[in-house]
């Protein structure tokens, strides 16, 4: 018995290191297929003098465009090129109405990523108790609860974003039903997770009185599972500053906006102090909703 024990341990560790050998075998051939096919149609060029083009942006990075404020020329001259004088600005004014329009557009960031997660949450949590595996749910509405999910979950927001701005226009309100769309998949998988690790015991013993499956839900589930949505929520919200950021690319307004008119006109220092917000939001985020879940457990 020992001999055969030994011999079937050996076997299934043996099968195990065989078919991860084999899982990286493939992975590697599939990188060489990669490599090899931008090869052969010379996709993998890095451009024209790539180097100085790098030194070259990351100068003009290294200097935002926030600095103007103060040491920006109050009387820049701007000269055609048989040198006549087609105007003058002043780059310390210039800068400071750019930050008020910065400072507008981190606001518009900020309401599509907190609605369009609230309205992801919202949209979300039905779902999530229909597909808890432990509630009993009857099986099609399971089923169809988890379709949406999955479906709200494998579409990116930017597809969500192109397309209800077709639908309802440029502006927020394309941005908060994109993220909320695409975040009330992530949201309905997190919280019927959350649900599917309660203690049964609690919830049958609610049941077992007779109690509503309503009842069940607001005395056995919710009381239990409410520390968890919080901390759900706070992660996909602060994962949604950053998405909602690329929404502005496509007409949604925020940061985004600000960014495709830096890169469109190759205006790096503006792109810096814009790239500047973004991670200041992101950590400040971040800090907050640490500090909420620490209080929470």
């Amino acid at each position: 018995m020992l001999t055969l024990a030994l011999s079937g341990r050996f076997t299934r560790q043996l099968n195990g290191r065989l078919g991860f050998l084999g899982l990286t075998l493939i992975y590697l051939l599939l990188v060489v297929a990669c490599l090899g096919s931008l090869a052969k149609d010379q996709e993998l060029s890095l451009g024209r003098n790539p180097l100085a083009n790098l030194l070259k942006t990351a100068e003009e990075f290294a200097r935002p465009s926030f600095v103007d404020i103060w040491v920006g020329n109050p009387k820049l001259e701007y000269h055609s090129d048989d040198g006549t004088l087609l105007r003058t600005e002043n780059r310390q004014q210039v800068e400071q109405d750019y930050l008020t329009g910065l400072a507008e557009a981190s606001w518009t960031t900020i309401r599509i990523a907190t609605l369009g997660s609230l309205l992801g949450a919202l949209l979300g949590l039905p779902l999530a108790i229909l597909t808890a595996r432990n509630l009993a749910t009857p099986k099609p509405l399971a089923w169809l609860a988890k379709g949406v999910l999955d479906v709200a979950r494998s579409i990116h927001t930017l597809v969500f974003g192109l397309v209800l701005v077709g639908i309802v226009g440029l502006g927020p309100t394309a941005g908060i039903l994109a993220i909320g769309l695409h975040s009330m998949g992530t949201y309905g998988k997190l919280f019927a997770e959350a649900i599917e690790s309660l203690d049964m015991a609690a919830i049958d013993a609610v049941r077992s009185v007779g109690a509503s499956p309503i009842q069940v839900f607001f005395n056995a589930v919710w009381p239990s599972v409410l520390p968890q949505f919080v901390s759900s929520h706070l992660y996909v919200w602060e994962f949604n500053i950053r998405d909602s950021t690329v929404l502005g690319l496509i007409g949604a307004g925020g940061l985004g906006l600000l960014i495709t008119e830096a890169t469109s006109l190759f205006q790096w220092g503006r792109l810096s102090t814009v790239l500047i917000v973004v991670i200041a939001l992101v950590v400040s985020f971040d800090a907050l909703s640490r500090r909420i879940r620490a209080a929470l457990t």
